[in-house]
Order: C-alpha cells, then sequence, then structure tokens
C-alpha cells in the first residue's frame, strides 16, 4: 500500500509539473491539433468593427472544458456588419470540444497575431443573420465545402 501511495504521489507531482510548464510555454493549437493556453498581448480595448479580419485566414479561440483547463483551436472566421463570427460544423452526434464548451462557458480567448481578446460568444438564432455571416464565410473561403448532413452553429463575438 506503502508503494502504491509513493507511485501516486509522484504521478500526481509529475502531472502538476507538466501543467506549470505548459501555462508557462502556452502549448498553442497547430493546424488540426487542439492546445491549452494561448499567449500573447491582452488588449482590453473594445473592438467597435472587426473588418480588418477579412485578412487574417486563421484565428485561435480558448474554450474552458469542463475540467477546468483550456482548450484551444485553431479555426475560421468571418465579419458581417463589422461583427466577428465564428462557426461550428460537425456530422450528427459528434459535435466539436470547443463547440461544447462555449454551451456551457461563452467566455472566450481569441488570439489574432501577437493579440489576445476576452470576449464571449452568442449563438445566433436568427436564421437570417446566420445564414448570412455563413455567406461571408463562403465568400472568404471560396474553396470551402461543408457536407450537407453537418450541423452548423454561428457565434457572434460580442465586445
Amino acid at each position: 500500500m506503502k508503494m502504491f501511495l509513493k507511485i501516486l504521489s509522484g504521478l500526481a507531482i509529475c502531472v502538476l509539473v507538466l501543467l506549470v510548464v505548459f501555462r508557462i510555454i502556452g502549448l498553442e493549437p497547430h493546424d488540426t491539433f487542439p492546445g491549452l493556453w494561448l499567449k500573447g498581448n491582452l488588449v482590453t480595448a473594445p473592438v467597435t468593427d472587426w473588418t480588418w479580419t477579412d485578412k487574417v485566414p486563421t484565428i485561435k479561440l480558448q474554450t474552458e472544458s469542463w475540467y477546468l483547463l483550456p482548450h484551444s483551436v485553431t479555426i475560421d472566421c468571418m465579419t458581417l456588419n463589422g461583427h466577428l463570427y465564428v462557426s461550428s460544423g460537425y456530422p450528427p452526434q459528434s459535435p466539436k470540444t470547443w463547440y461544447e464548451n462555449v454551451v456551457r462557458d461563452p467566455h472566450v480567448r481569441i488570439q489574432l497575431g501577437n493579440n489576445l481578446y476576452d470576449r464571449s460568444l452568442t449563438e445566433v438564432k436568427d436564421p437570417t443573420e446566420a445564414a448570412a455571416a455563413m455567406k461571408a464565410k463562403y465568400t472568404k473561403y471560396p474553396t470551402l465545402k461543408t457536407p450537407s448532413n453537418f450541423v452548423i452553429h454561428v457565434f457572434r463575438v460580442d465586445g
């Protein structure tokens, strides 16, 4: 029993040290692999016009997982009437982790370049606004193809 407790405490210490190291270095997402914390300069000023992001191919989005660690992904973004939008598309019965995290807690951190923006996401319930945002997405990403059976959720970035 003593040996088991020593091994268990040793593993717990290793996990704790690893989390501290990841917190320091960030461990940002790469391409299709999710990451943990995003690093950069925090911008606290409100953004009234996000159209400058039309020139940005992708953004990084950090959410809070149910087990209290950040979950960050690289995703597409689009603008409509100066507002920034993101969308989540997935096959039925297979929601994206970041989508589930946002439904539970809408507070997110967005990384654009080396700048971080702490914002909230609001799911767009108006079908006209959602369709217009998705049209803006397909205009920005003309080669993007979404399978017809995918479930699509559109979110507006607030702030």
